[in-house]
C-alpha cells in the first residue's frame, strides 16, 4: 500500500477506478496521457517569454503514430488570421474582436515562434501553418510505448482581444490562457488538428509541472496547485520578496490545460470548504470591487455544496476565481472573470465559469464538435444554483433558456446541434444551440423520464465518465439505464434535426355523459405529453408517453393519484384521441403541458377556451 499525502491522489485514483469499472460498459475504451514539464522566464517590459518544456507523450491507443500535431494558439492573433477573417466575415462579429487583430502591431500581436524541437533527442522536421505546428515524427509511436518531445521557443504576448492577452479593459496586466505549444488530441475520432478560430478546446489529460520566472512585483494565480509558497510569498504568505525576479512552481494533475494570470495588484481571499477544497479569490484593490469580491464567498461556497450534493463532488484540491480575461472564461481548477458589472452579474458569471469546470474541466467532452454538452450543461446547473443562491423557487428555472431556443426556433434560423461549433452561420444561432438548446436536452429529459431517474442517470454520468471525454451516446446510455427506457428518438430528433415540438388542441366533443379531445401535433418533433383537464373545480391530469419510449417516466408518490397514464402514442399518427368518461361543458378549460416542461414553440394552441368545445346537439 503507498501512504501518501499528495492532495491529486484521490482524484487520480478516481480516474483508475472509473477507467476499470467502466470496461464492461465501454469496451475497447481508451485514451492518451500526456506529461508537461513547461519552463518559463518571463519578460513583463517586452511582454514576451522564452519557453522550454518537455512533453512526455503515451500512445494508449491501438494505433501506431507517424505524426502529431500542436497548437500555437497565439499565433491566431496576427492580422489575416483564420480568427481575424472570421471576425470579420461573420454576419454577427463579436464585438470583443471585431476588426481589432486586422489593426495591431507588430509589439501588439500574439506569437510562438519554435526554434528547437527533438523527439527522444532527435531532430524532428515540422511545419507551422497558422494556429497549428504539424511534426512528422523521427520514429512512429507505438500502440502502448510513450516518447518524449523537447521545445524551445519564444513567445509574445498579444494585446488582450479574446480570453488570452496583457492589459485587459480592467486592468489586468496578463491573462495567459492558450499560451504554451499545446498537443493536440488524438482519440477514437483521430487527430483533432482544429485551427483556432474562436471557439472552445480539446486536449489531452495529463499532468503539469510549471515553473515561471518572473518580476517579484507580480502575484500569479491559475490551475494547479504552488509548490513554493514560502518562495514566492506575496499573495499566500506574510514573507517578504527580497529577490527582484522569482520562480513560481506550480503542479496539476489530471487536467486537461494549464492556465495563469499576473498582475502586481492582486489581492488574494480564500477559504476553505467542508470537505477541505481550498477556494482562492483573486482581484485588483478596487475601493469600488473589493466589497463585492468578500460578499462573493459564501455565495461560491453554496455553490460548491450544491454542485457537490446534486451532480458529483468537485475533484481537485483548489480552485481559484481570477480577476482577467474579457468576460469570463473557463479553465481547469480556475476561470478568469471580469468583475465590473453589478453583484449579482459577479455571482452570476463566477457560478457559471466556476461549474464547467464540472463539465468541460473533468467531464471534457470534444467542445469543437459537442459545445452543447459543455455550454448547455453547464447552463442547466446554473439555473438551479443561481434559483437556490437567490431563494426564488421558480417552478421553471430554465424559462430564459426556453426564450433563446424558442426565438432562435421561430427565427428560421437554427441550425442543428451537430454543427461544429466555428462551423455556424452566425454566432446568435451558435449561442442560441449551445447555451439554450443545450440546456433544454437536460430539462426535456429530466421531463421524459422523471426527475428521480434524470438526477440519479446525471451522477451515474459522472462517476463512469468523468475524466473520460463521453460523447452524446456516452451520455444518452447513463440515462437510459437509470430510467429503462429508450432515448435515441429523443437524440436523433433533438440533437440531429432541427425539428420542432408544437402540440395543439383540436377539435372537443362534449357527449351527455363523455368527451374526446383530438390533439395533434404540428411540429415534427415528438414528445411524451400531459394534459389537464379543468372540470368543475376538479383538475385531472393524463399522461401520455410514446411508444417508442419503450417505458414512461417515473410518476412522484404525491402526483400518482392525480394523474390517469393513458395508451401509448405512436409517433407516426398525427392525431391522438383523449377519452374522457364525463361530459365537459362551457366552464371546462384544456391546457397541454401545463407545467410548461416542454419548448412548444407555440403555446398559444395549447389551451382550449370554452367558445371552441363543441357540445352534443350544436
Amino acid at each position: 500500500m503507498l501512504i501518501t499525502n499528495n492532495p491529486f491522489l484521490k482524484p487520480v485514483l478516481g480516474v483508475l477506478l472509473c477507467l476499470s469499472s467502466g470496461i464492461s460498459i465501454a469496451q475497447g475504451y481508451w485514451q492518451q496521457e500526456v506529461e508537461y514539464d513547461i519552463n518559463v522566464d518571463f519578460d513583463h517590459v517586452s511582454h514576451q517569454f522564452e519557453g522550454e518544456q518537455n512533453v512526455k507523450y503515451t500512445n494508449n491507443s491501438p494505433d501506431t503514430l507517424h505524426q502529431v500535431f500542436f497548437h500555437l494558439y497565439f499565433n491566431a492573433f496576427q492580422p489575416g488570421s483564420m480568427m481575424d477573417a472570421r471576425s470579420q466575415s461573420v454576419e454577427d462579429p463579436d464585438p470583443r474582436i471585431g476588426d481589432r487583430i486586422s489593426k495591431l502591431k507588430d509589439d501588439e500581436i500574439g506569437y510562438h515562434r519554435v526554434s528547437k524541437l527533438k523527439q527522444d533527442g532527435k531532430k524532428l522536421a515540422y511545419q507551422v501553418v497558422g494556429t497549428i505546428m504539424e511534426v512528422d515524427l523521427s520514429e512512429p509511436i507505438l500502440p502502448g510505448k510513450s516518447t518524449d518531445f523537447s521545445m524551445e521557443y519564444i513567445a509574445q504576448v498579444p494585446i488582450q482581444i479574446r480570453r488570452s492577452g496583457r492589459h485587459n479593459f480592467e486592468g489586468i496586466d496578463y491573462t495567459m490562457t492558450q499560451w504554451y505549444p499545446k498537443l493536440a488530441e488524438y482519440d477514437r475520432d483521430g487527430w483533432h488538428s482544429n485551427p483556432y478560430v474562436g471557439r472552445e478546446f480539446h486536449g489531452v489529460f495529463g499532468t503539469y509541472n510549471v515553473k515561471i520566472t518572473i518580476d517579484s512585483s507580480f502575484t500569479l494565480a491559475g490551475t494547479g496547485v504552488v509548490q513554493n509558497v514560502n518562495d514566492v510569498g506575496h499573495g499566500y504568505s506574510t514573507n517578504k520578496k527580497d529577490s527582484p525576479r522569482l520562480e513560481w512552481q506550480f503542479t496539476a494533475e489530471n487536467v486537461h490545460d494549464f492556465a495563469w494570470a499576473a498582475d502586481p495588484e492582486y489581492r488574494h481571499l480564500r477559504t476553505t470548504l467542508d470537505n477541505g477544497t481550498v477556494v482562492r479569490f483573486f482581484h485588483r484593490n478596487d475601493t469600488n470591487l473589493n466589497a463585492n469580491w468578500q460578499k462573493l464567498i459564501p455565495y461560491t461556497e453554496k455553490m460548491f455544496k450544491i454542485m457537490n450534493e446534486k451532480f458529483g463532488e468537485y475533484p481537485y484540491p483548489e480552485f481559484s476565481v481570477i480577476q482577467g480575461g474579457d468576460g469570463g472564461m473557463e479553465y481547469p481548477m480556475c476561470t478568469m472573470i471580469t468583475t465590473s458589472g453589478t453583484f449579482n452579474g459577479l455571482i452570476s458569471v463566477t457560478v457559471h465559469e466556476a461549474i464547467h469546470n464540472w463539465y468541460y474541466g473533468v467531464l471534457a467532452s470534444n467542445e469543437l464538435k459537442y459545445p452543447w454538452m459543455d455550454e448547455g450543461f453547464t447552463t442547466f446547473a446554473q439555473n438551479i444554483v443561481l434559483d437556490s443562491l437567490h431563494q426564488k423557487g421558480k417552478q421553471n428555472k430554465h424559462q430564459r433558456s426556453y426564450n433563446g431556443y424558442i426565438q432562435n426556433a421561430r427565427s428560421g434560423r437554427e441550425e442543428p446541434l451537430t454543427t461544429l461549433a466555428d462551423n455556424y452561420h452566425s454566432n446568435g444561432a451558435y449561442g442560441a444551440n449551445a447555451y439554450s438548446k443545450g440546456c433544454l436536452t437536460l430539462a426535456h429529459l429530466e421531463h421524459i423520464v422523471g426527475t428521480k431517474a434524470f438526477y440519479n442517470g446525471m451522477k451515474n454520468y459522472w462517476n463512469l465518465w468523468k475524466f473520460k471525454h463521453p460523447t452524446p451516446t456516452d451520455f444518452k446510455r447513463c440515462i437510459e439505464k437509470s430510467s429503462r427506457m429508450e432515448l435515441d428518438w429523443f437524440f436523433e430528433y433533438w440533437i440531429g434535426t432541427t425539428k420542432t415540438i408544437d402540440y395543439e388542441i383540436g377539435n372537443v366533443f362534449s357527449f351527455e355523459n363523455k368527451s374526446e379531445i383530438e390533439i395533434n401535433r404540428l411540429g415534427g418533433m415528438p414528445m411524451p405529453i400531459e394534459v389537464l383537464v379543468d372540470h368543475e373545480g376538479k383538475q385531472r391530469y393524463y399522461y401520455i408517453p410514446l411508444e417508442i419510449m419503450r417505458g414512461q417516466r417515473q410518476i412522484p408518490i404525491n402526483r400518482q393519484s392525480s394523474i390517469s397514464i393513458l395508451e401509448d402514442w405512436p409517433y407516426t399518427y398525427p392525431t391522438y384521441v383523449l377519452k374522457l368518461d364525463f361530459a365537459l361543458d362551457a366552464s371546462s378549460r384544456i391546457t397541454i403541458d401545463p407545467q410548461s416542461g416542454l419548448a412548444d414553440i407555440d403555446r398559444g394552441n395549447n389551451e382550449f377556451p370554452r367558445s371552441k368545445i363543441q357540445f352534443h346537439g350544436e
